[in-house]
């Protein structure tokens, strides 16, 4: 890319509504490339590596107001890791992994805020609960009390045009919203974790609060 990060940020940001929180996904990206993002205005920085991201964290601890966002699949052994190093999971895609990281909440004395993954397609390459195994385990969720349930996660499968990527996001937005009618106490429906670089727009028409966005800022990274 022959624009500057600080361009491309102000780009993106300038094509996005103000509602919608723009967190950057540095994972493979070097410690010093996210001082330049967070110099260009940024300060949700998004990772899916408990281990990259703790390297990355302890040289970046001088950045005072950066919020940290756990976007990959979460392994229950590494919860702990997870709950220590970021203050959002938006991958939380299981009840045992609810449950587990509610109960290291509450040893830790911390209070998460997370997404609840859901896969509205069949996807092998994704993990999630379906709409229906969801809506059944709500009300076991609700007695999560250390975790603050912020919203709901997806990500469409591979291979989807425009029309069936925007309808996955809409389901999404419609999801949310039936959950956010039942009125749980501990169970808000404040956030559409969904898009990423090449869906992001789409995302946004069906109505992400926040976009997940690597490649269109940083570039082609290794897998």
């Amino acid at each position: 890319m022959s624009s500057s990060i600080s361009e491309r940020i102000a780009t993106i940001r300038s094509s996005l509504p103000t509602s919608v929180r723009l967190i950057a996904v540095t994972k493979q990206v070097p410690a010093q490339i996210v001082r330049s993002a967070y110099a260009a205005g940024i300060r949700d920085f998004g990772e899916s590596r408990i281990q990259e991201a703790a390297i990355k964290q302890a040289e970046l601890q001088d950045l005072p107001d950066v919020t940290w966002h756990f976007i990959g699949h979460l392994q229950s052994n590494k919860a702990k890791k997870a709950l220590e190093q970021f203050q959002w999971i938006h991958s939380v895609d299981n009840l045992k992994l609810a449950q587990r990281l509610n109960q290291l909440a509450q040893e830790l004395g911390v209070s998460p805020q997370v997404c609840l993954q859901v896969k509205f397609l069949l996807d092998p390459n994704k993990a999630g609960w379906s709409v229906p195994e969801l809506l059944a385990d709500l009300s076991t969720l609700n007695r999560y009390k250390n975790l603050q349930i912020q919203g709901l996660m997806t990500i469409p499968p591979a291979g989807l045009n425009d029309p069936e990527i925007l309808d996955v996001f809409a389901r999404n937005r419609e999801l949310a919203k039936e959950i956010q009618e039942q009125n749980w106490s501990n169970i808000k429906m404040q956030h559409l974790s969904m898009g990423m670089s090449g869906d992001y727009q789409l995302a946004v028409q069906a109505g992400a609060t926040m976009v997940r966005l690597g490649t269109i800022l940083f570039g082609d990274r290794l897998q």
